[in-house]
């Protein structure tokens, strides 16, 4: 009888956290295998130096891009099943999307998984003017509203004057070239929008986002950001962005020398280093991607980015996250591979494979 009731109960839990309130559709990403939700038992992580003020999260972009809806299942995903499947990996925030309702609804389908929301996305303007610097202040402070009811310090800011990463063309040919004066305007604007977040009512940290497909890219471009600006605007390690820009700046360079690259960058900044999203990237997409100028979000159709603890990945994060946690890092390590639900099932895996996948890699790797 006790066996039974103790069958049913765990039964109830995976419904609960599987059969969300809506009929899932008959394609959805579901993995073959029973999972339990995932919890970190491990004696002797490979990495001493995270405490428990290091939180985990992966972004929905593993299930439906934020930037290409049209980049899912059809039909779509329901959002409800990706908060499941975040919370059965066992991660516990996750990013604002387009897809996730307003903040009303949101909110109680987080709070029942256990789950928060680590961070917003603040798309600024400041490189086109006038009317771009009121642009980027009212998207600011409608993300700031949005963040008060969630317990995460950070507020994700990219410039995307001239940003070329959503459109149908090659994202590092044709990205833009800041001028002296458009260089000034950013840093300004940023410095003034770091300094509200961080004042002692709001008490956020504003982090910046480099991109592929925008005007601050590359490390030379982060180095010229970080002298430009003041201690209010922080640095968001990017490590699949970061690898995809080296590259594509020099496509003569090997997975090594691109490392070796990261890991210094990594240690430069580490003190200004305040968020960190990990993800992985296929070298032999990446290549393939650049040699034929494909667009950012094809080059995501094509696989070119998966998780932390993927073979088929060429970052070996571990020589990173050391330098983080000798440098005492706190904060959010957010899992953030950026992937076509219809492309991982050609690897015969579903998102929550590789979400199971990169939660089990960090525990051994961090012991959270």
């Amino acid at each position: 009888m006790l066996k039974q009731i103790t069958l049913l109960f765990t039964s109830l839990v995976m419904v609960f956290l599987i059969g969300i309130t809506i009929s899932l559709p008959a394609n959805a990403a579901m993995s073959n295998d029973t999972f339990s939700p995932v919890s970190c038992k491990v004696e002797k992580p490979l990495i001493q130096g995270f405490d428990n003020s290091v939180r985990l999260g992966i972004t929905p972009t593993g299930w439906s891009n934020s930037d290409d809806l049209t980049i899912d299942l059809n039909p779509p995903i329901p959002y409800q099943q990706i908060l499941s499947e975040i919370a059965l990996s066992g991660f516990y925030g996750t990013q604002g999307a387009p897809k996730f309702p307003s903040k009303n609804d949101l909110k109680p389908e987080l709070d029942r998984r256990g789950l928060t929301i680590s961070e917003p996305w603040v798309g600024t303007y400041f490189t086109l003017g006038d009317k771009g610097k009121k642009e980027s202040e009212r998207i600011f402070k409608e993300q700031m509203d949005f963040m008060k009811d969630f317990d995460s310090d950070v507020i994700v800011v990219a410039e995307l004057g001239g940003a070329v990463h959503q459109q149908p063309i090659d994202p590092l040919e044709n990205r833009p070239i800041f001028t002296t004066d458009q260089w000034t305007m950013l840093a300004n604007g940023l410095n003034e929008i770091g300094e509200q977040a961080s004042d002692s009512d709001k008490r956020k940290q504003l982090v910046y986002h480099p991109h592929v497909g925008t005007g601050v890219e590359t490390i030379q471009d982060i180095d010229k950001l970080m002298e430009a600006t003041n201690d209010n605007v922080k640095l968001l390690l990017d490590t699949g962005h970061l690898y995809y820009a080296i590259y594509g700046e020099n496509p003569s360079l090997t997975s090594d020398d691109i490392q070796s690259q990261i890991e210094n960058l990594t240690g430069k900044y580490k003190d200004r280093i305040k968020h960190v999203h990990l993800k992985n990237i296929r070298h032999d997409k990446l290549v393939d991607s650049v040699a034929k100028g494909r667009s950012f979000l094809n080059s995501i159709r094509e696989g070119v980015f998966t998780v932390p603890g993927d073979s088929e990945g060429a970052i070996d994060f571990e020589p990173i996250l050391k330098k983080l946690a000798e440098a005492n890092y706190k904060g959010w390590l957010i899992v953030e591979a950026e992937q076509d639900p219809n492309t991982t099932a050609q690897y015969q895996k579903t998102p929550l494979d590789y979400a199971k996948m990169s939660r089990e890699y960090l525990c051994k790797e961090t012991g959270l």
